[in-house]
């Protein structure tokens, strides 16, 4: 079983699709059908059926899934195993984060990292949290950055994490509702652009409501970027509670406004996410080493030590 069929085995079997899947492989629908034919020949047994829903595995496919994700994770690490046979610092590293991250907190420490380490070709690649963790799984990102999602779901036990760094959470209203003065049951009357429901800040929020016994916020979207709930909350669609970071440009230039929280000095985690694997390549050992030192990282601004070079 070629690992390129698995690959694409495992993506129609996420997107129940063969277009879906044929956007994310970079192929032709015809081809991506043709690679599951071939699979399902060599295995003789078929391995999707049609529904209303879209493509669903059926038993066999059921069956080859995780052994499909476990031959992927093999031939990963057999690579990393071949390149820690090599130089020690030569290597490359696909780094992914969610934007805000990547521009405020990531810059700095990425050029400082490549300045002691030259050799190692850093790819740094902008998505959101689901997409991240997506890439992270399928092998495309070495590491990922993003906020701690506790509570969303069980901990996939295929990744590790580390938290590098605490971000303290603002609530955002929009502009000229930048009171201090403002309490729980007012906020009970307002309406929340919210993160999807396992969110930490999403859960804070919630539980902050619920035991003041007011039950749950009053939404007026859900939404998964941070990003677009500034928008929202810009454009007078209700407050939100988000991590200081993400929203530091749209407080300076008054697109938001700050509101106390009632809560005050809560903050949610920045974590760093990798795949377990029996061997870890060369340059992502140094970057996890590195990674000791995140929490001094220069913030966004300063004047860099070194200059450096991210290719998307």
């Amino acid at each position: 079983m070629h690992p390129r069929l698995l690959k694409t085995f495992l993506t129609v079997a996420r997107t129940r699709s063969a277009t879906r899947a044929a956007a994310e492989v970079n192929l032709a629908q015809s081809s991506v059908s043709d690679q599951i034919q071939a699979l399902e020949a060599e295995l003789g047994a078929s391995l999707f059926t049609r529904s209303r829903q879209g493509l669903e595995l059926t038993p066999a496919g059921e069956a080859l899934k995780p052994y499909a994700e476990e031959l992927l994770a093999l031939a990963d690490e057999a690579r990393a195993a071949i390149d820690a046979t090599k130089s020690e610092t030569a290597g490359s590293l696909s780094i992914g984060a969610l934007e805000t991250i990547a521009s405020a907190r990531l810059a700095g420490w990425l050029a400082d990292f490549q300045a002691v380490h030259p050799d190692i070709d850093i790819k740094l690649k902008i998505a959101g949290s689901g997409a991240l963790l997506r890439m992270l799984g399928e092998g495309e990102l070495d590491v990922a950055f993003c906020f701690d999602r506790s509570g969303a779901g069980e901990p996939d036990a295929r990744f590790a994490r580390r938290i590098v760094g605490a971000e303290p959470l603002v609530l955002i209203a929009p502009p000229g509702e930048n009171r201090t003065d403002v309490d729980l049951a007012e906020l009970a009357e307002k309406r929340f652009v919210a993160t999807e429901t396992g969110c930490v800040y999403r859960a804070m929020v919630d539980r902050a409501f619920a035991e003041a016994g007011f039950g749950l916020p009053k939404l007026a979207a859900e939404v998964g970027s941070i990003d677009a709930i500034a928008g929202l909350v810009a454009s007078g669609a209700g407050f939100g509670l988000v991590p200081r970071l993400a929203v530091t440009e749209a407080l300076d230039r008054g697109a938001v406004a700050e509101a106390a929280w009632p809560d005050p000095g809560r903050s949610v985690d920045l974590v760093m996410i990798w795949r377990r694997r029996r061997v870890q390549p060369p340059a992502l050992k140094l970057l996890l080493s590195a990674s000791e030192n995140f929490a001094t990282v220069r913030p966004a601004g300063a004047r860099p030590r070194h200059a450096m070079s991210l290719p998307s």
